[in-house]
Formats: structure tokens, sequence, C-alpha cells
């Protein structure tokens, strides 16, 4: 298996037929303040995700990453000055798709049945013909009617993302949605991530430096008490990057040493 396998192609995972998500808005978060702990997590913290593009926050355990991600998702408390608005004037409610880090699958449910969840409890009809095919781009579909406990770790990461997808939203926050997968399957639904979500807007947690470079179109590193953001590393050319890319290395090697410096001033 060459470096070029590892990187843009997606190997045995082929792309359904799906139609493009709408023009996706850039979300800005105004003065975020949360507190934590008899302290202030973040404080008057001003963040943008770019229309149509993928942001990547990295930094060390405990910093607010998911924290953020979930005030961005309406899931956290926040200050009542903090607030969310989109670039195009609409509110962000029902305009988002939610990835947290455990799969959160119902275990009475077989796999088509939790990832054409979100549907049914709208009262809609589910896409049988969408799930199927996201199902077997990821590798599910032999699983579809299996239940959780039947599948393994990694394969309970996918069908989650799969869930995700089939919301087809134009915000997508992820937390760490590769993070069970073996290395090789962590690359292929990288690649078939970014093919899928392209003109998405999305915000994505990671710990992985080289993931964060291959998808992100900016690389944030969140540290310190109160958290704030560095300037963003800008990754050149479209995702998914080559995993031997040099340019890309070079970025990973000074990627790591904001992560060295942000773990130093959190502790």
């Amino acid at each position: 298996m060459t470096p070029d396998d590892l990187g843009s192609r997606t190997g045995p995972l082929s792309r359904p037929d799906l139609p493009p998500a709408g023009t996706a808005p850039a979300v800005t978060v105004h003065a975020a303040r949360l507190e934590w702990q008899g302290g202030a997590l973040f404080d008057a913290l001003d963040f943008t995700m770019p229309a149509g593009q993928w942001t990547c926050l990295l930094g060390p355990s405990g910093v607010g990453k998911s924290t953020l991600l979930r005030l961005v998702a309406g899931l956290a408390p926040a200050h009542a000055d903090s607030r969310v608005t989109c670039s195009d004037g609409q509110p962000l409610t029902g305009r988002v798709a939610y990835m947290a880090q455990t799969d959160l699958l119902l275990p009475w449910h077989t796999v088509y049945a939790n990832v054409t969840l979100g549907a049914r409890l709208r009262g809609e009809a589910a896409d049988r013909g969408r799930a199927l095919a996201l199902l077997d781009a990821v590798g599910l579909g032999d699983a579809a009617g299996k239940r959780p406990a039947e599948l393994s770790g990694g394969m309970r990461q996918r069908a989650a993302l799969v869930r995700t997808l089939m919301e087809d939203r134009p915000v997508i926050l992820m937390d760490e949605p590769f993070s069970a997968l073996d290395a090789v399957a962590r690359l292929r639904l990288q690649a078939l991530a970014a093919e899928l979500l392209r003109g998405r807007t999305v915000l994505l947690v990671t710990h992985d430096p080289l993931e964060a470079l291959r998808l992100g179109d900016r690389v944030h590193v969140l540290s310190g008490r109160p958290a704030r953001l560095d300037a963003p590393l800008e990754p050149p050319g479209a995702a998914p990057r080559r995993i031997d890319d040099r340019r890309i290395l070079d970025l990973q090697a000074e990627l790591l040493a904001r992560l060295a410096a942000a773990a130093a001033e959190t502790a």
C-alpha cells in the first residue's frame, strides 16, 4: 500500500451519489464566557468558522475544546453576553448536525434504525436509499440489520458518522469522530468525510495534528486559563491532503510545537 492509497483516495469505500448541501454560512461566536469550577473557562472569546470551510480545533485535554463545540451547538450554558450568529442573518437552530465523542447509538435499534433516527423523530420518512448508500460507503453495508452490541468500536463510530451525514445540514460539529478507528480506516474515513462534507461549514475537534492538517482549512490551538485561540495555520491545497506531503509534515512539526507550548501554559 502506497502513501497515495492512504492519502487522497478512499480505497474500497465509494462515494454515494448524494445531493450537495445548501449554501453554508459562516458561524461566529461572540464574547464567549463560560464558568467552570469557580473560574472562567472562556472569557470574551471571539471565534469564527468561515463559510464552507473546515475549522479544526486542538489543545490540551481539559482546555475546553469540546465545551466550545457544545457552546456552538447550543448544548452548553453560556454567559448572557455570549451569542452565536450566522453570516446570512438566519439562526443556527435547525441547521446544525452534531457528532459527540461517544457514538450514542440506541442499543435496541438496528444500525439502519439508528442512522435514520433523526428523520423519524421529526416525523419524516427516512431516505432509505441514501442511508444504505452511506452505510455501504463506510463499509457497513452488510451491518444495516445488526444491533450496536454486535459491532466493534470502530464500526459503531462509523455508524455515528453516517447518522451525522444523514442529517445533511450546512453546519457540522464533530468531536473526535475518527478516534475509535484503526489507522487505515481512519485515513479512509477522513477522505470520505472531506468529500461528502465539501462546501459545508465544519468544526472538528481532534487531538491528532496530522488529521487536522489533512482536513482543515484553518487549524487553531486552544490554550490558557481562560482559554484563547492562536492565529490559525492554513494548510495548502485541498483536503484530504496527502500524508507524505512535505509541506504538511513541516506544518505538523510547527503544530506540535504549538501544542507543547499550550500544554505548558494550561497545566
